[in-house]
């Protein structure tokens, strides 16, 4: 229990705390462009005063949780985003959520090669372990900058230590457009994470514990249907008797497909892709439970649905579990296991790509 009840209180009371106690852990957490959490009130006005915050700059896009907290990617699409991984508390009751720059502040150092640059995408582990993909490439709806070379790095979410800094530049070309990270382990305990290339139709495979890598190249039906390779979307997903699959397709691809992992993990990947079929329609993947179940909504659609992954790929096996709110749209969807629920980032983000946030976006975290 969380509180300890002295014999005098009465069964009311006792009711009503614990109702209090469940509401409080599961609401929404929303704010609104990027409500940081400064060191000082200095170092507040100097990033703005020097144009390195610009509030309605930032937006959210990508999620993982542990316990309270939910990390966010916050990519440096524009100029003006001083953080571009965070992390937020989902005990915040607050209107405006606070963000936390994350592990510290001095991790996010625009222009420095040994900061992060360009965060679009992270993967927490069964481990506790967050992997985060940084393009390093900066403002990238204005004119990109090129500050550093891609790279994975994963930070262990109980302490906030680095624990591994995996340069990328050995697997990618200079076309390439990094843009979804998943980790996964073998059997026998090596840890690998694969990278989605959409820009060369490829999947990065790298074997952390070894310290070896590849790249998978697709064959060119993967992009059947895909006037331009434009998102390549990864996802993991896990079986019941222990074996994982990745699903990936391009977004204006006309089919799903799937390939085991323990192919990539051998490097005998060749000819093993499933076509799992054609999709109805454009599809956005917005994540899994971690399990059987993938998350995805149709291109510009409010609303969320779900695919078992043990059936057919046909849309009587689709089921609609949530619906966003007026004019904003999910970007991912996350498992909160404290709270025995999935929750939805969603955003206005449409809004943010033409500029007309005003003070910036609306971005929430929603139990579905």
């Amino acid at each position: 229990m969380l509180f300890k009840f002295t014999v005098a209180l009465s069964i009311f009371i006792v009711f009503a705390t614990a109702n209090d106690v469940e509401q409080y852990d599961n609401h929404n957490v929303q704010w609104v462009g990027g409500s940081f959490e400064w060191p000082c009130t200095t170092t507040k006005s100097m990033f703005k005063n020097s144009g390195r915050y610009i509030s309605k700059n930032v937006i959210a896009t990508r999620a993982a949780i542990f316990m309270d907290d939910a990390y966010l990617a916050l990519p440096r699409y524009k100029p003006g985003v001083p953080a571009t991984l965070a992390r937020v508390s989902l005990n915040d009751r607050n209107c405006q959520a606070n963000l936390y720059a994350f592990p510290c502040w001095s991790v996010q150092e625009e222009g420095s090669l040994k900061s992060l640059q360009n965060v679009v995408d992270l993967f927490l582990d069964p481990q506790d372990i967050l992997w985060v993909l940084d393009t390093g490439v900066i403002h990238t709806l204005e004119e990109s900058v090129r500050i550093s070379p891609p790279k994975v790095v994963a930070f262990n979410v109980k302490t906030g230590k680095l624990v591994k800094t995996i340069e990328l530049d050995g697997l990618t070309t200079s076309s390439s457009r990094l843009q979804y990270v998943v980790a996964d382990y073998s059997p026998d305990g090596r840890v690998l994470i694969y990278v989605s290339d959409a820009a060369t139709r490829a999947i990065l495979v790298y074997d952390v514990t070894s310290g070896r890598g590849y790249r998978f190249v697709l064959p060119k039906t993967v992009a059947t249907g895909s006037a331009r390779r434009d998102v390549l979307y990864l996802a993991l997903i896990r079986h019941s008797d222990g074996s994982t699959c990745l699903l990936f397709t391009y977004l204006s691809g006309s089919r799903m497909f799937s390939i085991k992992t323990e192919y990539l993990r051998n490097g005998s990947a060749n000819d093993k892709i499933q076509d799992l079929g054609l999709k109805p329609k454009r599809l956005v993947i917005l994540g899994t439970d971690n399990g059987n179940a993938l998350f995805f909504r149709y291109e510009g659609e409010p609303i969320v649905q779900r695919w078992d992954t043990t059936t057919a790929f046909q849309p009587e096996n689709f089921q609609k579990v949530y619906s966003s709110t007026a004019c904003s749209l999910a970007t991912q969807v996350i498992p909160d296991y404290k709270r025995g629920s999935m929750r939805v980032l969603e955003s206005n983000f449409p809004d943010y790509i033409q500029g007309t946030v005003g003070c910036g976006a609306d971005q929430a975290l929603n139990i579905m």
